[in-house]
């Protein structure tokens, strides 16, 4: 399937695009056409000067799932690295507010990137899980910078070291700072807010963004290079690629 069809772009209101990542073949992880589809998404938006606001979903149950199989067996065997193609600071180097709908599951990979929006709304029901450790290898994709400052220290820790699986209700009772609400209500809340912000000036968007975002953006890639130098060293553990070939999907 083309990077077309499993990443849509559209305006859906005056002044807000929605990017929708749809691979239904994948799931919605990070397939080849699924990455393509989303650097050239957040490339096009930079060349609308009539977007103010971003929100970035996905579809039915799945909001974003992560690496493939393949993707993780590669990286076992010390064939490339997660930064190679570096989709997860998408919506950090965005010029423009970037909502993060997570109205399905988001899982690993998938689940930092939706952390790395601006603002987040996510689903009572679906579940939520950093399950790098699950298989072994330590977690990657920024997960170890931007989750402690999204989620707090604690419960960041907690949920990367055990890669157990969190319903959004439970974050909610845990006091994480994102509104969560039925899966059947993320997009529509997620909309409403994006309408919020469409009615400033997007010049005072823009700058206000990038006045935010600055510290996180300096900061970033030397946390990247830490992970990268982690997953040298655990992801070529034979323990690892055994749980890549046999848990995954699982």
């Amino acid at each position: 399937m083309s990077a077309e069809k499993v990443v849509d772009l559209q305006f859906v209101a005056p002044q807000v695009v929605q990017i929708r990542m749809q691979d239904r073949t994948s799931k919605n992880t990070f397939s080849e056409a699924l990455t393509e589809g989303l650097m050239g998404a957040f490339a096009q938006v930079e060349r609308l000067p009539d977007c103010k606001v971003v929100v970035l979903t996905g579809y039915d149950n799945y909001f974003a799932s992560g690496g493939t199989q393949e993707q993780l067996m590669n990286l076992s065997e010390g064939r490339g690295a997660f930064t190679d193609r570096a989709i997860y600071g998408l919506p950090l180097h965005c010029p423009v507010p970037v909502i993060s709908a997570m109205q399905g599951h988001g899982i690993g990979g998938g689940f930092v990137l939706g952390m790395f929006a601006d603002l987040v709304v996510l689903g009572r029901e679906n579940i939520y899980t950093t399950n790098f450790m699950r298989y072994g290898f330590t977690p990657g994709m920024g997960a170890t910078f931007i989750l402690p400052q999204k989620l707090g220290l604690a419960l960041a820790t907690e949920m990367m070291l055990s890669a157990n699986n969190y319903r959004g209700e439970e974050l909610q009772q845990r006091g994480i700072p994102f509104p969560v609400v039925p899966r059947d209500r993320v997009l529509t809340h997620a909309l409403e807010l994006a309408q919020t912000l469409a009615e400033k000036p997007r010049v005072s968007l823009v700058a206000f963004k990038d006045h935010l975002s600055a510290p996180l953006r300096q900061a970033l890639p030397a946390t990247i290079a830490q992970e990268v130098e982690m997953h040298a060293v655990t992801f070529a553990q034979p323990e690892v690629r055994a749980k890549i070939a046999t848990l995954f999907g699982a």
